[in-house]
């Protein structure tokens, strides 16, 4: 199964909503393989946002993803990437669709609560940034004999 990373931004911390987000998505049927809350450092969000490293907002962005710990979480499904960032909804909060998770508690660009990675590419390499291979568990789902037909799973 595939693997995809999400960050609890520190405005979704500060807002209680962590419970919440990984309520919407244990309904989905996503099967959580890791979770831990973290403050990030330099290095991280350096290599993180490297794509964003030389515009204008990077310092602002950098000081607000240090500024209160984030809830650092693993997921995995089938082509989970993708379902959690239509999960999640678009950037620019107040533009987010209702019944997504910005949609529904965000209103701004930055402060729009969560962090999914793009691709399964970028999951891989942000789940290597964040998660120790001890804090990766596998484990059986026993509802997944509800979430997906037989055929799926292989």
């Amino acid at each position: 199964m595939e693997k995809t990373v999400v960050l609890v931004k520190p405005d979704g911390v500060q807002r209680g909503l962590i419970g919440e987000i990984i309520t919407r998505f244990e309904r989905k049927g996503l099967r959580l393989a890791g979770l831990k809350m973290i403050s990030l450092g330099d290095a991280i969000l350096d290599e993180w946002y490297a794509h964003h490293k030389d515009k204008s907002f990077f310092p602002d962005l950098k000081s607000y993803m240090m500024s209160y710990p984030v809830v650092a979480m693993l997921w995995e499904g089938l082509d989970s990437a993708v379902t959690v960032r239509k999960l999640i909804g678009i950037t620019k909060a107040r533009d987010a669709e209702p019944g997504t998770i910005r949609g529904d508690f965000a209103m701004s660009q930055q402060y729009n609560l969560i962090h999914a990675s793009e691709s399964v590419e970028a999951a891989r390499k942000e789940e290597a940034l964040i998660f120790t291979e001890d804090e990766v568990f596998q484990w059986v789902k026993e509802d997944y004999k509800q979430v997906y037909a037989s055929e799926e799973k292989k």
